[in-house]
């Protein structure tokens, strides 16, 4: 089932008329001061539209598509000249987007939730990461092959929002977080390593790469998937809807700016197609742009990222109805250790819309781009030593 929760009024669309990150982590960083000349096109054409786009972290495969639809100029074909600035530990996306500082920004629909319910007015106008990329993963000799497991270890968690679908998937299997030692995970892998935490949080784009690329003492080699044992929150049913693009609530009801919204997702997806097509190529845009991360690194964050958005249900950015409520009744009904909840009533119809995604896929559907990836599949990366 999809709907369409929220329309603007009286939006007309018709964008043929239109003239329009650091060592490797997921979650936390270096200072994330924004980068006006990452993200530039640095076209400076009057005919083009400027447009600011927020992420959550800085440069990093994570974004690929972004930096490659401005690599590619996919946002010049719309119209737009698109700058992007790149988040940090002290940045607080939605915020800004809600300030009136950007015009749109990445972030994860569990961390805006409570944004919104604090007055935040933005919505979520395309899903590109249809699947979540966090998971708890251990050393095969502790045993933990489920949230069952979990009960009596030490279990990390990096907090800031990172944390609720491992209380859910906890919650779930009747561990309560006084079960548990409950371990402040720093943004890297050391403490796992060292034997301190019994199962950590990582995004399988980053911090699982991370073991991946570090040496096992007991071997003289690199630590091996078949080393680790990994709990998947969209195996266990507690997974949250992540990366998303968020616009401005009330600035949808102007004309302009929807169609600029449509122009932005449209080529952004097409981003997106670019760097499922061509991997190495996305890896590479994201580095020209600034990433500081490894060689082998980076492109493992791509292909894990590919994995993630495509195959695509029902065309990338299309919110489906029932992850959006699974999000929902997960930051409802899921207490984290001093009892509280991401929020406490259900977001409102504002809160996502399908109406603008709808119009791009359909254009770039016209045009004979595949929005699906039917028959997607990841490549083979070799990770080396450090991510290099």
């Amino acid at each position: 089932m999809r709907r369409t929760r929220w329309n603007a009024p009286g939006l007309k669309i018709g964008i043929a008329a239109l003239t329009l990150a650091l060592t490797a982590t997921a979650c936390g960083g270096d200072d994330g001061d924004a980068d006006a000349d990452a993200g530039d096109s640095g076209s400076g054409s009057g005919d083009l539209t400027p447009v600011s786009l927020q992420l959550q972290w800085v440069a990093q495969a994570q974004f690929a598509g972004y930096y490659a639809a401005v690599e590619q100029g996919f946002y010049e074909d719309e119209g737009l000249d698109v700058t992007i600035a790149e988040g940090g530990p002290d940045i607080v996306p939605q915020d800004v987007l809600a300030a009136g500082d950007v015009d749109y920004a990445i972030s994860w629909v569990p961390k805006v939730l409570g944004s919104i319910e604090q007055g935040a007015g933005i919505t979520d106008v395309a899903q590109i990461f249809e699947r979540s990329a966090t998971t708890q993963i251990s050393f095969k000799d502790k045993g933990i092959t489920s949230p069952a497991d979990l009960k009596g270890k030490n279990v990390g968690s990096w907090g800031f929002g990172n944390e609720w679908e491992l209380f859910a998937g906890m919650q779930d299997a009747g561990v309560g977080l006084k079960d548990i030692e409950l371990v402040q995970q720093a943004f890297d892998m050391n403490a796992f390593l060292a034997g301190d935490i019994d199962a950590a949080q990582a995004m399988t784009y980053n911090e699982y790469a991370q073991v991946l690329e570090t040496v096992n003492p007991d071997t003289g080699e690199l630590y091996q998937p078949d080393d680790l044992n990994v709990i998947d929150w969209n195996d266990v049913g507690t997974a949250m809807l992540q990366d998303a693009i968020w616009a401005s609530s009330d600035r949808l009801s102007d004309e302009a700016y929807a169609e600029q919204t449509v122009a932005f997702i449209k080529a952004s997806i097409k981003g997106w197609a670019f760097v499922r097509d061509d991997p190495q190529a996305g890896a590479d845009a994201v580095t020209a742009a600034g990433s500081q991360l490894g060689t082998s690194h980076q492109l493992w964050m791509t292909n894990e990222i590919n994995k993630l958005i495509w195959p695509s249900t029902d065309g990338v950015g299309m919110i489906d109805e029932a992850a959006w409520d699974q999000t929902v009744d997960i930051a409802l009904n899921t207490e984290n250790e001093t009892g509280a909840t991401i929020i406490t009533e259900p977001p409102p119809e504002s809160a996502y819309t399908n109406e603008y995604v709808e119009q791009a896929l359909e254009e770039l559907r016209d045009e004979g781009v595949d929005v699906d990836g039917a028959d997607f599949s990841p490549i083979e990366v070799t990770l080396n030593e450090g991510g290099n």
